[in-house]
C-alpha cells in the first residue's frame, strides 16, 4: 500500500477556499499553517511526506529541496509547474505512493504510474480528523444486516446494498490514510 504521499500544495489550499493570489504575506501564512498540518498528519500516520509547490514563474533556476517538521518540501524550477514535479515523483514512486491533488491531469498521470489518487477536498478531511484509532461511523459498509429487510430476486444473488468491489477496495484504501 502507499506509504509516500505527493501533495500538491497550491491545490490544496486552493480547495480549501485560500486565494492562492492573495497577497504574499497571507500566502506564506497559509502555506505555513498547511506545512504544520502535515507535520501533525504524518506524527499521526507514520507516512512519508512530500509537499510540492510552484516555483515555475518566480522560483530559483534548480528545483529547491528542504525538509520542514519532518515533511520534504519542493518548489519546482523556474519554467516547470508542480504538477510535473508530482507527475515525475508519482512515476518514480508508482504504487508506493499516493497523490493528493485535484487536477485531472495529475490524477490521470498518477494513476497511469500505479500511484492511489486522493482529491484535495477528501484529504483534507483526512487532516482534519483527529484520532486515527476508530474509524468514522461513514466508512463503515453495509454488510448484511436483518434478512427480513433484504429481498433479493431469483435472478441475481449478492447483497443488493453492498458497495461495487472497487469502491470497498477504495475505502479499504483510505482506511490508512
Amino acid at each position: 500500500m502507499a506509504t509516500h504521499l505527493l501533495v500538491d500544495g497550491y491545490n490544496l489550499l486552493g480547495s480549501a477556499g485560500m486565494a492562492v493570489s492573495s497577497g504574499a504575506g497571507r500566502l506564506e501564512a497559509a502555506r505555513e499553517a498547511l506545512l504544520h498540518s502535515l507535520a501533525g498528519y504524518r506524527h499521526r500516520k507514520g507516512h512519508a511526506i512530500t509537499l510540492v509547490f510552484d516555483g515555475w514563474q518566480g522560483g530559483l533556476g534548480a528545483e529547491h529541496h528542504e525538509f520542514q517538521s519532518g515533511v520534504e518540501v519542493v518548489y519546482s524550477k523556474r519554467g516547470e509547474r508542480a504538477d510535473q514535479v508530482i507527475q515525475r515523483l508519482a512515476r518514480l514512486y508508482g504504487k508506493d505512493c499516493a497523490v493528493v491533488s485535484s487536477d485531472h491531469e495529475v490524477v490521470n498521470a498518477a494513476r497511469a504510474a500505479g500511484a492511489f489518487v486522493m482529491g484535495a477536498p477528501e484529504f483534507r478531511a483526512k487532516l482534519q480528523e483527529r484520532s486515527s484509532s476508530a474509524p468514522a461511523m461513514a466508512f463503515k459498509e453495509l454488510d448484511g444486516g436483518d434478512a427480513d429487510l433484504v429481498k433479493r430476486s431469483k435472478e441475481k444473488g449478492g447483497n443488493p446494498r453492498k458497495l461495487p468491489k472497487s469502491q470497498r477496495k477504495r475505502k479499504h484504501q483510505l482506511r490508512e490514510f
